[in-house]
C-alpha cells in the first residue's frame, strides 16, 4: 500500500453519484441469453416470438457499464462514470478485484426493454488489512415510469490497499451447502473459446477479457471469462431446475468469485434446495467449480424464489 494511503469514511460512504440513462432491447436479452450458455433448447430466452419469451432476470446487470449507446465504449470511461469518489485516495485499478455480487428483483423487468435510470450509491469502504472493500449498490428505475426495476449490489475487494486502520466492515453472511449431502440438481456448462468475446458485446469492454498482450501484465495466463458471465449461467440453472424457467419467480441471487474461468473450461453448477426463512419463498444454495481444474470459481452462491402459489398471489 502506498505510504499515508488513507480514506475518509465519512466522506465515501454515502455518497450518491450522479444518475445515468442506460437502455437496453429485446436484441441485448437474446444477446445476453446467448453469451451466458443458455442452450437452443431454451427458447425462451433466445426467440423473442416464443411464448414465454423475456429476459433473464439478471440481465440488468449488464447495465452497469453499458449506458444507452450500442457501440463499444471505453471501458474506463463507464467504469469511472459519474466521478471520483469522495475521500477516495488515487489507487491503482489494476489492483481490483470483483469480490461479490448480489441482484434483487423489485418488479420484473419490461419484455420489451426500455430507458432506465441508474443510480449507484456508495454503501462503505472496509479495510481488510490484506486490502479494501468498496461495497456499492445501484438501483436502477424506469426513465418515464420510476418504477424501482432492481438493486445491484457489488464489493469490489482492491488487493494491496489495506491497513489504513479502518472500519472492518459487517460479517457475511455463509451459505454452505448441507453437510455430507448430494447436490439436489447439477447443470454443466462447457464455456466456449470464444465465450467472453461473445459476453463483452452485452456491454462489459474490459480488455482483460479480449487483450492476450494485457492478461500476463495483471496474472493471467490469458485473458479470463467475465465472472458475471459465470453469474448469469448460475442464475438461468436455479431458475430452470427449481423454478419452471419462470422469470416472475426469481427474486435475488448472490454470490462470491472465488477464481477466474478461462473460455473453453467446462463450469458445473452444484445446488442444494434449502430452507427458507421467508414461508413465501423458496431457497437454493450453489456453488461452481470448474472440472479441468477441480477449483471452485463461484462460492456463497445463494438464490431466492418465489413459491409458484405465493407468485400469484402477489399478483
Amino acid at each position: 500500500m502506498p505510504k499515508g494511503f488513507s480514506v475518509d469514511v465519512s466522506k465515501a460512504a454515502g455518497h450518491v453519484y450522479p444518475a445515468e440513462t442506460v437502455a437496453c432491447t429485446r436484441r441485448d436479452f437474446l444477446l445476453y441469453a446467448l453469451s451466458v450458455g443458455v442452450p437452443e433448447s431454451d427458447l425462451q430466452w433466445l426467440y423473442e416470438l416464443d411464448i414465454d419469451f423475456g429476459p433473464l432476470p439478471t440481465y440488468p446487470l449488464c447495465l452497469l457499464l453499458k449506458s444507452d449507446d450500442w457501440d463499444v465504449n471505453s471501458f474506463m470511461e463507464r467504469w469511472t462514470a459519474g466521478g471520483p469518489l469522495p475521500g477516495m485516495p488515487d489507487f491503482d485499478f489494476n489492483k481490483i478485484v470483483h469480490g461479490e455480487q448480489s441482484f434483487q428483483t423489485i418488479h420484473p423487468f419490461p419484455v420489451e426493454g426500455g430507458r432506465f435510470k441508474s443510480v449507484k450509491t456508495c454503501l462503505g469502504v472496509y479495510d481488510k488489512g490484506s486490502g479494501m472493500v468498496i461495497d456499492t449498490a445501484v438501483d436502477l428505475y424506469g426513465e418515464e415510469d420510476n418504477v424501482h426495476y432492481c438493486r445491484m449490489g457489488a464489493k469490489m475487494f482492491v488487493r494491496g490497499y489495506g491497513g489504513w486502520n479502518g472500519p472492518k466492515g459487517p460479517a457475511s453472511i455463509t451459505y454452505s451447502p448441507p453437510a455430507h449431502q448430494q447436490p439436489d440438481a447439477i447443470d454443466t456448462f462447457v464455456t466456449q473459446p470464444n465465450q467472453a468475446l461473445l459476453y463483452r458485446l452485452s456491454g462489459d469492454f474490459n480488455p482483460l477479457h479480449a487483450d492476450v498482450a494485457l492478461a500476463p501484465t495483471v496474472g493471467f495466463p490469458r485473458p479470463i471469462l467475465h465472472g458475471l458471465c459465470s453469474y448469469g449461467k448460475c442464475a438461468h440453472a436455479v431458475l430452470k431446475h427449481f423454478g419452471n424457467n419462470d422469470r416472475l419467480l426469481f427474486k435475488s441471487i448472490e454470490a462470491r468469485f472465488a477464481q477466474p474461468v478461462f473460455p473453453g473450461e467446462t463450469v458445473q453448477v452444484s445446488m442444494w434446495k434449502v430452507p427458507s426463512h421467508d414461508p413465501k419463498l423458496d431457497a437454493v444454495v450453489f456453488q461452481a467449480h470448474v472440472k479441468e481444474r477441480n477449483v471452485l470459481v463461484l462460492t456463497n452462491g445463494y438464490v431466492t424464489l418465489y413459491k409458484p402459489e405465493a407468485n400469484q398471489a402477489k399478483l
